[in-house]
Order: structure tokens, then C-alpha cells, then sequence
């Protein structure tokens, strides 16, 4: 048996259809709200996209700068390397705070490159070599 059979409850339908529709227009705050917050929201994003906009021309002002930049360096004379100055510092006899950086002892380097001399590059730890 079908739920709706007769012109009497096919009515009651849509009298309640049609209560329930005034019923939400009736209850609904307005579209004003909505309207200020999709403009609001429409604004901050068109000026998100120019400020986007902006930093994009800069970052390519920026790239042809280093790019003639590059261009006027590979073109300029080589600069001779002069021999490294090598000083040697007393060494330190006090230990106490006082010491003048002047008479402290310079300390090596601990770094290693990340490639060997044969070009294989070193694994962590110098475990698992490549």
C-alpha cells in the first residue's frame, strides 16, 4: 500500500510542504550576515593574491639580477689566490678567565668533506660506504 494514495493526503503534503518552507523563510536571519563575510573573505583574498602577486615579480627581479650578475663574473678577470698567512699563537700557560684571546690556542677543524677524493660519497657515521 502506497504511503500517499489519496487527494486528501497528497494535499496534507503539500500544505505541510508548503508551512514548513515559510516556516524556514520566517526563521532564517537574513542574507546580510553572509553577504558582509563573503565580501569580507572575497577582499582578503584578492589582496593575498596581489601581495602573491608582488613577491613573485620580486623573486624574478631578483633571479635575472643574480643571473646578470652570474654573466659579468664569468666574464671578469680570475683573481690570482695569494698563500694563506699562517700565525702561531703562544700557548696558553693561565687557565683562569683572564686569558687574552690574543694567546689562545687556534684549534683545527673537525669537518670532513661529504665526498671522498675519489668521489664516492661518505655514508653516516662512515658506515655503509658508497
Amino acid at each position: 500500500m502506497p504511503l500517499f494514495s489519496t487527494p486528501t493526503q497528497f494535499a496534507a503534503l503539500a500544505l505541510i510542504f508548503i508551512a514548513g518552507w515559510l516556516f524556514g523563510l520566517a526563521s532564517h536571519p537574513g542574507g546580510k550576515k553572509w553577504k558582509a563575510r563573503y565580501h569580507a573573505e572575497r577582499d582578503a583574498h584578492a589582496v593575498a593574491k596581489k601581495d602573491a602577486d608582488i613577491r613573485a615579480a620580486a623573486a624574478e627581479k631578483r633571479a635575472v639580477e643574480a643571473e646578470h650578475e652570474n654573466a659579468r663574473l664569468v666574464k671578469a678577470t680570475p683573481v690570482v689566490p695569494v698563500a694563506p698567512v699562517t700565525t702561531t699563537r703562544a700557548p696558553v700557560e693561565d687557565r683562569s678567565i683572564f686569558v687574552s684571546p690574543d694567546t689562545r690556542p687556534i684549534a683545527a677543524s673537525s669537518a670532513r668533506p661529504a665526498y671522498n677524493n675519489d668521489g664516492t660519497k661518505r655514508g653516516w657515521f662512515d658506515f655503509d660506504r658508497r
